[in-house]
């Protein structure tokens, strides 16, 4: 396999799962939910491919592939994480790797990266402007995310090489940050909707999982739809594409 590009990850997977499963279908919010605890957790994207081989191999020959997709990331869960711990085990020893840094910083070019950044601000912009007043908390935090926005943003103009992965780390703290004041503005039906879409989704495939896997995936799912609640931009440059 050549050069990874680190921040296509989201769509090399989702593009492969479409050809294994032999349907050009949009993969559902769990499974991008899954992808990006994926990711988080610093799986190498071969590992993931391998491990859907692997989840597709077995589904096929188990009584419920007789002639039925296999419709779900789901499903792939351990095979992932079993291939994952074969390749870390078969790198050890074997001294560092470097890392994509300069693969990565050739992902974008500034325009597309001033496009990503003026379209998030807007929209944070746009939401802050929105918000009952009586959210005082909440309009505050979403002016503060606009803020640091811009001064992200800034970076990109820096005459030298800009460091993608440094900039990836920094949106991704302030994500976390919108993500703790969302959960805390957030009404309880709201959250009980989440958590409710989440069960309905997750209950073919929770005996297949350790607690750890449905607690992380429990936190990721109710981020990306809090942002979808209250039309936020994902602010990763993971999203840019």
């Amino acid at each position: 396999m050549g050069p990874f590009n680190y921040f296509n990850y989201f769509t090399e997977i989702e593009e492969y799962f479409w050809r294994k499963r032999g349907a050009h279908l949009l993969v559902s919010p769990l499974d991008w939910v899954i992808v990006e605890t994926w990711q988080k957790a610093g799986i190498p994207i071969d590992a993931v491919l391998r491990g859907i081989d692997s989840a597709f191999e077995s589904y096929q020959r188990s009584r419920r592939g007789a002639g039925r997709p296999l419709k779900s990331l789901a499903y792939c869960v351990d095979a992932v994480l079993e291939a994952a711990a074969q390749k870390a085990e078969a790198a050890a020893g074997t001294g560092p790797t470097t890392t994509s840094a300069a693969n990565s910083s050739e992902s974008f070019s500034r325009d597309e990266l001033r496009g990503f950044f003026s379209r998030n601000g807007e929209r944070l912009a746009r939401a802050a402007a929105a918000m009952p007043q009586a959210d005082v908390a909440l309009r505050q935090q979403l002016s503060h995310a606009h803020e640091k926005l811009a001064e992200l943003a800034a970076l990109v103009e820096s005459p030298s090489q800009t460091d993608l992965e440094d900039l990836e780390r920094r949106l991704t703290v302030l994500e976390d940050k919108l993500t703790a004041a969302l959960t805390a503005g957030a009404s309880e039906d709201t959250l009980l909707v989440i958590r409710r879409e989440l069960d309905r989704q997750l209950a073919p495939y929770r005996r297949r999982m350790t607690a750890e896997q449905l607690g992380q995936l429990e936190r990721q799912y109710t981020q990306k739809r809090l942002f979808e609640h209250f039309d936020l931009p994902r602010l990763s440059l993971f999203y840019l594409t």
